[in-house]
């Protein structure tokens, strides 16, 4: 059996699990929960993952893969491929890649805070991650609605788990303003049963 090494905090490995339960896959694949750290990783982190990161996919029959769009796109692959659909890939890909910029910005401003000493904590580096979390909003508004609104992919998985990370972790930059029609969206879009499945929690 495949094993997903992770934590249930991490926004990245809610990606993995939400396209395992979307793709019925979910049963096929141990769920090894580890504490790890930017600063600290754990053995079996640095075992699985040649940068100490999460998620790491473990195979019996096959190389460990690693970062979320790498096994996300396996996975889908295994169960039929209908997330990373080929007449509209690119799309899909880079909706992918704004949703995980997203959240790469979001990770980065909670490392701030928890891994610097408060006197040593830059507020103008962490606002400017702000930045570009709200220019990713709104260009997803301005730009991405109808593909957002259509059939279910990869691309609309990763900005569910972004929305969703914005929530759990930054829940006072109220992302919502100024965003009316993507709240619409994550309103519905959160309470499919593959992300009520795989809330985060600390």
């Amino acid at each position: 059996m495949m094993q997903l090494l992770g934590n249930p905090a991490s926004p990245y490995v809610r990606k993995v699990r939400v396209v395992l339960e979307e793709t019925g896959q979910a049963d096929e694949v141990e769920r090894i929960d580890v504490a790890t750290s930017p600063i600290k990783s754990a053995p079996e982190v640095t075992a699985a993952h040649a940068t100490k990161k999460i998620p790491a996919l473990i195979r019996p029959d096959g190389c460990t893969l690693y970062d979320s769009r790498v096994i996300t796109r396996f996975l889908d692959a295994r169960a039929g491929g209908t997330l990373y659909r080929e007449n509209r890939v690119w799309e899909v890909l880079t909706l992918e890649a704004t949703g995980d910029g997203i959240l790469d910005a979001a990770v980065l401003m909670v490392y701030e805070s928890r891994c610097r000493p408060e006197d040593k904590q830059d507020h103008g580096w962490v606002d400017a991650q702000w930045g570009k979390i709200d220019n990713a909003l709104s260009a997803l508004e301005a730009r991405w609605m109808s593909h957002l609104s259509g059939p279910l992919d990869a691309g609309q998985i990763a900005v569910g788990c972004a929305l969703g990370y914005l929530d759990f972790r930054h829940p006072g930059r109220e992302w919502r303003k100024g965003h009316g029609a993507l709240d619409d969206w994550f309103a519905v879009f959160s309470q499919r049963a593959a992300m009520t499945a795989t809330a985060p929690t600390d």
